[in-house]
């Protein structure tokens, strides 16, 4: 596939670091251009490319930003993305990072909030896991104990693909509902750096509350940065 990653952190560099080791073709974006992706690209093959770039005649866009940068890509990036062109959203809502934003604190999914921005339909996937587990300890299908991801999204076709990279990258891949559900697999919640695998994410998707313990506000951000 035809792939492009806006991000180059922790997830977003482990995703552009998996994904050429599959064969994708990987182009990588960030806010702070090319040139400074240039070992990055040199290491894994990708193309090093700006962020409008990054999101043209492609199969799949991972976003993996913190939410505060959401607001700052480009207001038209995906107004001439044809709309079976495959969205994964990976972020997190950290207050502490990302100061308060009024429609999730009164009740907005994360990923539905990002969607309401980009006007362009997203998957969440790949936010519940510790960016050296997703590096490092993926799995071959059927090994007892394999880590198992949940998949949040409105496109069933669209879930399938996402799914199928995971299996492809290592992971168990749980299809979490529609995109109005994927709090499930938010911060503070029972799938949230759990390593768990099939039947225990079903089991915490099954479990989880919409309300975020108290604790998520000040505990270290391990998943997607």
């Amino acid at each position: 596939m035809k792939i492009g990653i806006i991000g180059s952190g922790h997830i977003g560099g482990t995703l552009t670091r998996r994904l050429t080791e599959l064969g994708h073709d990987v182009s990588v974006a960030n806010s702070r251009g090319p040139e400074t992706l240039r070992d990055l690209a040199q290491e894994t093959g990708a193309h090093a490319t700006t962020v409008n770039e990054a999101v043209r005649g492609k199969d799949l866009v991972i976003v993996a930003i913190p939410e505060k940068a959401v607001r700052d890509l480009p207001k038209d990036l995906f107004a001439d993305v044809p709309r079976d062109t495959i969205v994964v959203e990976t972020g997190n809502y950290y207050p502490e990072r990302d100061g308060r934003i009024t429609d999730i604190e009164e009740g907005t999914p994360e990923s539905v909030w990002v969607q309401n921005h980009f006007k362009h339909p997203v998957i969440k996937a790949f936010n519940n896991i510790r960016w050296d587990h997703l590096l490092k300890r993926g799995k071959p299908p059927g090994t007892p104990g394999r880590i198992a991801l949940p998949v949040s999204g409105d496109d069933s076709r669209q879930k399938q693909v996402v799914m199928r990279l995971m299996d492809d990258l290592g992971f168990d891949a749980v299809d979490a509902g529609p995109l109005s559900e994927s709090w499930r697999q938010q911060p503070g919640s029972p799938v949230y750096i759990a390593d768990r695998d099939r039947t225990g994410v079903e089991r915490g998707l099954s479990e989880a509350s919409p309300d975020r313990p108290p604790q998520f506000r000040s505990r270290g951000r391990q998943a997607a940065d």
